[in-house]
Formats: structure tokens, C-alpha cells, sequence
């Protein structure tokens, strides 16, 4: 066997000297190719180290159509809305979706998982709790299982990555902030549900410091992914004790500011830039509901189009390739601020 690593299909067809398209028709199924040439790919196998997926191997299986999309919490507007793009993209391409939400519970998450791997999918896109999840098991299924992660990057896990710059939500939104107004103070939860949370504080921290101001970081208590409810009673306590300490306010993403919006409403406290106004707020994510608040909501959005279209697109190469990339791929979109009456 040869000590050179192949991890995709074109580099053993390359090596092999067998076109990519009789490697693909075999590798879905060995009885298509004529036996003379089934030898020849039988025999370059023993020779280079290249094996594709587990499924691509199953000489008994025909490629299913079926595409698992899986989500951590689904009643969260935002993967309800990337969900729904991610399904139109799968129908559009002739493949049949299945939708899945773990609900926010490592176990869950394992059972959907274990779940999939027994229908024999085409490819899964999956967007893991992250921090809450088992990441042996993800690591795994990744192995087995034509797989593009998104939204939550388990790092050096899976063969591909689409998702968002947190670093381009939070420098844009503190730019504008401190330049129109006072500098903002962040709010979030103590422990966060979503791993985005914690790049996004590291990158308020790092924007502050860039621009030469003082950071504030105000951390509430609540777990889960009640984060309305969460976003109010936190802030409910603050401004019952000592208040914010600056009259912005940047919330690590926008149901937090759902919930700090109805707590300043309860307090009777005006929030936007307008005379009278107590606070400005804004927040990240572009929530589908954030322009119906009241105030509207300012925050950085989400280009849901292309990180959904990106990871379709990705995964259809993957299984292409037989479930396998010479290199993890990475790729991230840059957020657009969104002007509104909050800030």
C-alpha cells in the first residue's frame, strides 16, 4: 500500500488512472462498471490508501435522495428561517429533506444522529449544539456520514464548515455605536447556549480596546434557550439596581434585546435615539421579527441566502467526492448593519 494519503475521488482517479465518473458509478454501485474494470478499481484500492465513506463502500446500496437537515432548537426564528432556505435548496435540487431538532439536548442530539445513520442519507447538514455536544460522537457521524456543519464550528471536526463572521457582527455594530452615541455596554447570558456568543464577546472586548474605550460587560443568570424570557428578567434586575452603565446597550444577539425591550417598556423607559430616550440598543442575528419590535430593531444581519445556498452547494460536492476533501473546508459571510429606530 502506498504511504500517500488520498482523500478525495479525484485524487485516486488521478493516481489510479480510472475516470471520475467510472470511480463514482462504482462507488454507488460495483455491479454498473464491467468486470474488467471493477478489477482494475479493486485492485488500485489494495494499492492506495483511499476509502471512501462507509456509504459510498455499501456495495448493496443505490445513493438515497434523502437529505437530513438538523438544528439545535427549531422555535428559534433563526434556524426555523435558515431551515426553510436549506429545504427549498434540497427540493429545488431533487433531493428529499428531512428536517430534525435536538431541542437543545446532547442526548437528543445523539439520537437524531444514530437515527439518520441508519436511513442511509445522502449527506446531512447539521448545525450541533456545540459546547453541549458529544463531540466523539459528532467526530463520528462525520466519518461515516457525508457531512457539512453549520452555524456552530466544532473546529477540526468534519470535512466542511458555512457559517457566519462574529467578528464582522460585532465590529460593525460597536463601530457605529461609539461613533454616534455613547460607547455600548454588552449584555448576554453568564452561560450561553450558542458557542457564537462567546466570539462575539471576545470581539466587542477587542473592537473596545481598538477604539481606545472603556468595555463593559454585563453577564445574566438563565440557561436554556428561553432567551426572551432570559433577556428580560435580566434585565429587569439591572435597572432595578444600579442600571446600565452607559445609555447603549449591545446585546449579544436579537432575542436577548426582544427580552431587554419589554423589560424597558415595563420600567416605562423610551428606547431609540429620539428626544426622551433612555437607552439605544442593538443587538445581532437580524431575528425575521426584529424590524416588527417596537422600537425597531438595529442589529447586524445574517446573509441567510448565501450561508444557506454555500452549504447546500458544499454538501453536494462533498458527496460528490465521496463524502471526503483533501482539507477541512471553511467558509464565513459577513454581516450587514441594519439601521433602525432601537439605535
Amino acid at each position: 500500500m502506498t504511504e500517500t494519503k488520498i482523500r478525495n475521488m479525484e485524487e485516486f482517479a488521478a493516481l489510479s488512472g480510472i475516470s471520475r465518473p467510472t470511480l463514482s458509478k462504482y462507488f454507488h454501485d460495483p455491479e454498473s462498471v464491467r468486470a474488467s474494470t471493477r478489477a482494475r478499481i479493486e485492485q488500485a484500492l489494495e494499492v492506495y490508501d483511499y476509502r471512501p465513506n462507509i456509504f459510498a463502500m455499501n456495495q448493496n446500496r443505490k445513493l438515497t435522495k434523502n437529505v437530513g437537515i438538523v438544528v439545535p432548537y427549531l422555535a428559534d426564528p433563526f434556524f426555523a428561517e435558515i431551515a426553510r432556505n436549506m429545504e427549498q435548496r434540497c427540493f429545488d435540487a431533487g433531493f428529499r429533506p428531512t428536517l430534525y431538532s435536538s431541542h437543545g439536548q446532547q442526548h437528543l442530539e445523539n439520537d437524531i444522529l444514530d437515527s439518520l445513520r441508519s436511513l442511509k442519507p445522502a449527506g446531512v447538514l447539521l448545525a450541533p449544539l456545540g459546547r453541549a455536544s458529544d463531540k466523539n460522537v459528532i467526530e463520528k457521524f462525520c466519518a461515516d456520514v457525508p457531512t457539512v456543519l453549520f452555524d456552530s464550528n466544532i473546529e477540526d471536526i468534519g470535512e466542511a464548515f458555512v457559517g457566519s463572521d462574529n467578528f464582522s457582527f460585532v465590529s460593525q455594530t460597536v463601530e457605529y455605536l461609539t461613533r454616534s452615541g455613547e460607547p455600548p455596554c454588552f449584555f448576554e447570558m453568564r452561560t450561553p447556549a450558542n458557542p457564537n456568543a462567546n466570539k462575539r464577546r471576545i470581539a466587542y472586548l477587542a473592537m473596545m480596546e481598538k477604539l481606545g474605550f472603556e468595555p463593559h460587560v454585563l453577564k445574566i443568570d438563565g440557561e436554556g434557550w428561553g432567551f426572551e424570557e432570559i433577556g428580560r428578567q435580566g434585565a429587569l434586575r439591572i435597572l432595578e439596581t444600579n442600571g446600565f452603565p452607559t445609555n447603549t446597550v449591545l446585546c449579544s444577539n436579537d432575542r436577548l434585546a426582544i427580552g431587554l425591550l419589554s423589560a424597558c417598556y415595563e420600567k416605562g423607559l423610551r428606547v431609540g435615539r429620539s428626544e426622551g430616550s433612555a437607552l439605544r440598543v442593538a443587538s445581532h442575528d437580524d431575528h425575521p421579527f426584529a424590524r416588527f419590535t417596537c422600537p425597531s430593531l438595529t442589529t447586524a444581519a445574517h446573509d441567510y441566502n448565501s450561508v444557506s445556498n454555500c452549504a447546500f452547494s458544499t454538501l453536494s460536492k462533498l458527496m460528490e467526492a465521496g463524502g471526503r476533501f483533501s482539507s477541512r473546508v471553511e467558509t464565513l459571510f459577513a454581516a450587514r448593519l441594519v439601521l433602525r429606530a432601537s439605535a
